[in-house]
């Protein structure tokens, strides 16, 4: 009990950080018309793919023996790359509403 209250009190700064970044993503994200939502998604898909990138050098720099790091990569790695490939597909399907329908 006491290592998780030294953790807590050394990353205070970064838990406050954490927890504005998130009040602050859901009230931005939840502004968002709806209309908007699709082309913007297709946008967010190179912050995941930043995302992704940087959990895959987290988990080659990290130690063998640091088990919360090797975690919090590989669902860094997990997440984002569902989030990659979930905003890609309804890219594509957006995209493929705007294209002509050719006549047989």
């Amino acid at each position: 009990m006491n290592e998780i209250l030294n953790f807590l009190s050394d990353n205070l700064d970064v838990i406050y950080i954490l927890t504005f970044a998130i009040f602050l993503g859901f009230e931005v994200i939840s502004k968002i018309p709806t209309v908007l939502h699709t082309p913007l998604m297709s946008g967010s898909n190179a912050i995941s793919g930043v995302v992704l990138i940087g959990a895959i050098l987290l988990i080659r720099v990290t130690e063998p023996n640091n088990y919360l790091a090797l975690a919090i990569a590989t669902l860094g790695i997990v997440l984002g790359t569902i989030n990659l490939v979930g905003g890609f597909a309804v890219t594509r399907r957006m995209l493929e509403m705007f294209k002509n329908k050719k006549t047989k």
